[in-house]
């Protein structure tokens, strides 16, 4: 695992020296025969001004001013957050400092805004940040004034995002910033301020755009955290490990997810959750609960998993005395302790073939019917059910009912897993370590930077809860009065792979595939066998007597095509101009794996 090391330090320095920019635009690429901008390993857009001008008005002018703020705001998040896994790697080897300011140089390299530090005291450490930073020639700005002209409000909506999701995931906490000044407002240049969330006392107006819905915490579930410096107190009551007050989140694909919702909590539909396993089902169910119209009334959750078969009729149905051997009392089932509210159904997919139809009447009929009873009951439940497995593949399989899948699967929504999801790791890292510090006594400052690169980097097959589980962990292993490390969180045997991220289909943040398998000999290799190339085409000199040979330049332009090409031969074959049946040949002799597609 490599991970970038940063030390902590205590600005500030000379606040107003900035780096040279010569590495971040070394990292610039145009391609115009591909129809590509790259930096670094993100694609970009070169855009007019103006029509994000047009964009904005028509925002505002159709969904409301606040509603466009607040898409703006987390744009500018999403696109800040990013920048800053950048900054990690480009200058992974620098103070901190100059690192941090990576932000500020990206975004007047983007022709957004030119940037100028005024104070910066950041130590990552000890969770400490203090920004206070001038914007000039705000790209916002001339376009909100030109089309609506000067007002009350602050307009630098997307840069102000930008710097709280920068911020964000450079510290590894919830990190807030306020425009204290703006053009749009009629001064003269833009202000800005930025601290821990919880640090302002009046931050709800500001965190509100950052949050799709109200019913989710998103940034603000810092202010809910305890202050690394304050008086340890005794554990008090506290959520349990998917209560209601865990919905925390900012990132485009929890958003999403919240705003369906909030779309079908108001009615009578059945919803169908699903996604793997620990990425909150239950958590959004009773959300989902909570701002319906049976909110007043009962929730009931069962996960159908942890019931053994013989019981799984009697646990939702309910069971007459004498029903079955140890039945010594009648028995109210799930369906009837949940009438008039919701009945949530976890791991519904292993249900048997018998409990499904039982199940299907009960969703058809609206009524039940006790073990070793004959009467029937009605009642008023709304079913939300929950599963980690394909329902579809299920059927085809011909181990759940086509037509219970077809009655569950009313209203599916998809939670996605925390790699689709990656903004959120720094806002739920100190949200759980704020809890786990009051429910264990404890006290700490943050997290090294070693540990929030490694957070950053995990691949987390077990979602939300292995990432609660491991911050719990860092809370006892580390110590007190100090940062969290790495060597306290990841000690069960965690693996890592090499830290590389690119946007999927639909634009969200996912781990590069590396289908080539390429070992790191092989990757120096590579590197290597490109460096000489560059050097040999270019009369760039270089070491004569490192000698490259025909067959190694061949080895890995193979290498680079299968991984440029997420290990699709065809596609790779297409990138080197050569047959699919060439390419499969020249793998096969290489002995490099890759797809069969």
């Amino acid at each position: 695992m490599h991970l970038p090391l940063v030390r902590p330090e205590h600005l500030p320095v000379d606040p107003h020296r900035l780096p040279d920019i010569a590495d971040l635009a070394a990292h610039l690429r145009f391609s115009p025969q591909s129809g590509h901008i790259w930096l670094h390993d993100k694609r970009m857009l070169l855009i007019h001004a103006e029509a994000m001008g047009v964009l904005r008005r028509e925002l505002i002018d159709s969904i409301g001013l606040d509603h466009a703020r607040g898409l703006l705001t987390r744009m500018g998040y999403y696109a800040g957050a990013r920048d800053a896994e950048i900054a990690r790697k480009v200058r992974a080897q620098t103070s901190l400092h100059d690192m941090f300011i990576v932000g500020p140089q990206l975004h007047a390299l983007s022709g957004i805004v030119q940037v100028e530090t005024v104070r910066l005291d950041i130590d990552v450490e000890r969770g400490r940040f203090d920004g206070e930073f001038l914007w000039k020639a705000s790209s916002e700005d001339d376009e909100h004034i030109r089309h609506y002209g000067v007002g009350h409000e602050p307009a630098c909506w997307m840069q102000i995002g930008y710097a709280s999701g920068y911020t964000s995931e450079f510290m590894g906490r919830p990190i807030l910033f306020r425009e204290t000044e703006c053009r749009a407002m009629g001064n003269e240049i833009c202000r800005i301020v930025g601290r821990p969330v919880e640090d302002w006392t009046d931050a709800a107006d500001d965190v509100r755009f950052l949050q799709i819905e109200s019913f989710t915490k998103g940034l603000s579930a810092a202010a809910a955290t305890p202050r690394a410096d304050a008086p340890r107190t005794a554990a008090g009551k506290l959520p349990t490990a998917f209560g209601d007050d865990d919905m925390v989140g900012a990132s485009p694909g929890f958003n999403s997810t919240c705003q369906m919702v909030k779309r079908v909590a108001s009615t009578r539909a059945t919803v169908l959750f699903l996604g793997e396993s620990g990425v909150g089902k239950e958590v959004f169910a009773r959300a989902l609960h909570r701002i319906s119209p049976r909110h007043d009334k009962p929730f009931v959750a069962l996960n159908c998993a942890a019931i053994p078969e013989a019981l799984i009729e009697s646990e939702l149905f309910g069971s007459e005395k004498g029903a079955f051997t140890g039945s010594v009392a009648t028995r109210m089932g799930r369906f009837e302790r949940a009438n008039g509210g919701t009945l949530f159904l976890d791991e519904i997919g292993i249900l048997s073939m018998n409990a499904q139809g039982k199940l299907l009447r009960a969703l058809q009929q609206g009524e039940v019917e006790r073990l070793g009873d004959h009467q029937t009951r009605k009642v008023d439940v709304r079913v939300v059910a929950a599963t980690n497995v394909n329902l579809r593949d299920e059927v085809a399989a011909g181990r759940f009912r086509e037509d219970l899948f077809f009655r569950l699967n009313v209203f599916p929504i998809r939670i996605p897993s925390l790699r689709e999801r990656r903004e959120d790791i720094p806002i739920l890292m100190h949200y759980f370590l704020g809890k786990f510090m009051q429910r264990h006594g404890r006290s700490f400052t943050g997290f090294t930077g070693r540990a929030i690169g490694a957070m950053l980097a995990y691949d987390w097959p077990g979602n939300i809860r292995e990432l609660e589980n491991v911050i719990e962990r860092g809370v006892i292993l580390g110590t007190e009065g100090s940062a969290v490390d790495i060597g306290h969180l990841f000690t069960s045997g965690e693996t890592f792979g090499a830290q590389r991220f690119e946007l999927s289909q639909d634009g969200a943040l996912t781990r590069a595939a590396d289908p080539a398998g390429m070992p790191a000999a092989a990757a120096a290799g590579v590197e290597r066998v490109s460096r000489r190339v560059n050097d040999l085409l270019g009369d760039g000199g270089g070491d004569d007597n490192d000698v490259v040979s025909l067959d190694e330049i061949e080895d890995a332009l193979v290498r680079k095509a299968i991984q440029r090409a997420s290990g699709n031969v065809s596609a790779a074959a297409r990138l080197l101009g050569i047959t699919r049946s060439q390419l499969v040949y020249r793998l096969k002799s290489r002995g490099i794996a890759a797809q069969s597609a």
